[in-house]
């Protein structure tokens, strides 16, 4: 039966969430806005202008609904309806609106056929997608485990340079603005996938969104929005280019938003350090060169230790190291503080749960924190 929460429409109660998760760093967008010509510059500057301002308003949430006791998993945009068999899956269109706008006019639902919008579509079948690989490969019912409806809206805002997930839904812009071509958003199911899983994290270990912890939050997204592209193309760990949003970005920008195997090189000022030497150690402020922490720019290091064990064991990675880093995530040893070592110290205690001891599993997934210089926490509790 799929999970129905508390309905609060009027008063605008929304984007109750652990973290409001976007997939282009902040970096790009201000290096676009410093270079870009006047159109461009403007369309980047607004993207981070509304990023901020929407993220202001649901982190000032945040304590009310700790003192009330209620869970960003009893809150839902929609009106309660009736109840149904498995995750329902509707699709909005925002018509260029704005947050106060959210979800749109209903567009598609899960009985209905596809529409004339292509964006619709991509963001019906992404989420259609990552929620039949969750189910399939590890027997999760939705993105909470308990049926939560995927709800997406695509449309968002004028030229908006973005994708993020809200704590309750997906929301998409056109692209355009000088960042990521137009309709890419919705195109690439790893952004898709990346974003629906910030769900899963929130749902299982709520990861703070800052520092080591925040990156390991951009890490888990990045790991199975790569996952779920190779399970739905049948692709072999080492033929995988691991990279992520691939052909999305403006092509004078580069060929995608990260690269999990070689940190650094996916696009023209790419900050990732590719290991902890070159670990940014930035502060957690609301500049957004900050990257609240070094959210996305760090996330290449355990980013690269994941793609390490999975190349160096081959073979289908959702059945290799992806069980690893999915107990990690979901079976409540993470805490939301975690920093790398203490989740490098875990998946090699997982990889010997589940493989064994001294077993090849357990040895890649070690070489791949070894390879990124990450120590393992002594007790990773």
């Amino acid at each position: 039966m799929a999970r129905r929460g508390v309905s609060v429409v009027s008063g605008r109660l929304t984007g109750v969430s652990g973290c409001r998760c976007e997939i282009a760093p902040p970096s790009l967008l201000l290096a676009v806005a410093e270079r870009g010509d006047p159109r461009v510059r403007d369309a980047a500057l607004r993207t981070l202008l509304t990023s901020a301002a929407l993220r202001s308003r649901r982190s000032s949430l945040g304590p009310t609904l700790r003192r009330l006791g209620i869970s960003p998993a009893d809150v839902a945009f929609l009106p309660a309806r009736a109840p149904a068999t498995g995750p329902d899956n509707t699709v909005y269109d925002m018509a260029g609106g704005d947050e106060g706008s959210l979800p749109g006019r209903r567009v598609r639902g899960s009985a209905d056929a596809p529409v004339a919008d292509t964006a619709v579509n991509e963001a019906f079948d992404g989420a259609a997608s990552t929620a039949a690989f969750y189910r399939d490969v590890f027997g999760r019912d939705s993105i909470d485990g308990r049926g939560l409806d995927l709800v997406s809206s695509v449309h968002f805002g004028q030229r908006y340079d973005n994708a993020f997930w809200t704590g309750d839904q997906m929301v998409y812009g056109d692209g355009g603005g000088g960042v990521f071509a137009a309709g890419a958003l919705t195109r690439a199911l790893d952004v898709v996938a990346h974003e629906l899983t910030h769900g899963v994290t929130q749902f299982a270990a709520a990861l703070q969104y800052r520092g080591q912890s925040g990156a390991l939050n951009e890490s888990f997204s990045d790991v199975f929005g790569s996952l779920v592209a190779q399970w739905a193309r049948g692709q072999d760990a080492r033929a995988a280019t691991w990279l992520i949003g691939e052909g999305t970005l403006e092509p004078t920008l580069g060929g995608a938003l990260r690269s999990m195997i070689a940190p650094g090189t996916a696009f023209s000022g790419d900050d990732q350090p590719a290991d902890m030497d070159g670990y940014a150690d930035l502060p957690v402020d609301d500049d957004p060169r900050n990257d609240n922490g070094g959210v996305h720019v760090n996330s290449g290091i355990p980013n690269r230790a994941f793609a390490e064990a999975a190349r160096a064991l081959g073979g289908r990675a959702w059945e290799t190291v992806g069980p690893v880093w999915y107990t990690v995530l979901t079976d409540g040893r993470l805490r939301p503080t975690a920093d790398f070592a203490a989740c490098a110290a875990l998946t090699v205690t997982v990889a010997g749960e589940r493989y064994g001891e001294g077993s090849p599993q357990q040895d890649a997934v070690r070489g791949g924190w070894e390879a990124v210089k990450v120590r393992l926490a002594a007790d990773p509790r």
